[in-house]
């Protein structure tokens, strides 16, 4: 079984801002998928499908970013679901928009919810789609700007990073994590 697990912080206040674009992707896939994520479970919102013979679990931690962690824990857990299996993605500030990146491990990066994550499973071998919200426009806190809607030019790039990042996700689905990092993680050339 895999664990697809969009980070960002529950209720409408939240649902269009720059930090929830992990659940922007998960809530995408599940649209195409066909797939209600909508049974509470695990402090998550969670749905199940099963395609392309894998059984694959889409959700949305309801804990709040800093707390992710404590639902990943339990779907992890419960579920059984091995930590190589499980595809953590998230929003990152280091990234400019319409870009993304995907890596097999590594650090949380400052980023708070992955931070929760590595500290409730005490591991960092995990796959994960970071989503590029960034660059942090100068003299705004980052926190402001994580937890403000993307603007009407954003939405189009933003658009284009979902694009992306589900095509990675197949890749990562179909065990070739190795091609989607090379096809994905090159820098945007700007002219």
């Amino acid at each position: 079984m895999w664990a697809i697990i969009g980070l960002g912080n529950p209720g409408r206040a939240y649902a269009r801002t720059r930090h929830n674009a992990g659940f922007l992707l998960v809530r995408r896939i599940a649209r195409k998928w066909g797939v209600r994520l909508s049974r509470p479970r695990f402090q998550a919102k969670i749905g199940e499908i099963t395609r392309g013979g894998q059984q694959i679990l889409l959700a949305l931690p309801q804990t709040f970013m800093n707390n992710s962690g404590l639902a990943v824990k339990e779907i992890i857990h419960h579920r059984a679901i091995p930590l190589e299996q499980m595809v953590i993605i998230y929003d990152d500030l280091d990234i400019p928009l319409g870009e993304i990146r995907v890596r097999a491990e590594g650090s949380s990066g400052g980023h708070r919810g992955v931070e929760s994550i590595i500290r409730e499973l005490g591991a960092t071998r995990f796959p994960r789609i970071r989503l590029g919200i960034g660059p942090l426009p100068e003299g705004v806190e980052a926190a402001e700007f994580v937890l403000s809607p993307f603007t009407s030019e954003e939405k189009l790039k933003m658009e284009r990073s979902l694009e992306k990042a589900e095509a990675a996700l197949e890749l990562i689905l179909a065990g070739q994590i190795n091609e989607a990092m090379s096809r994905f993680n090159q820098r945007i050339k700007v002219q």
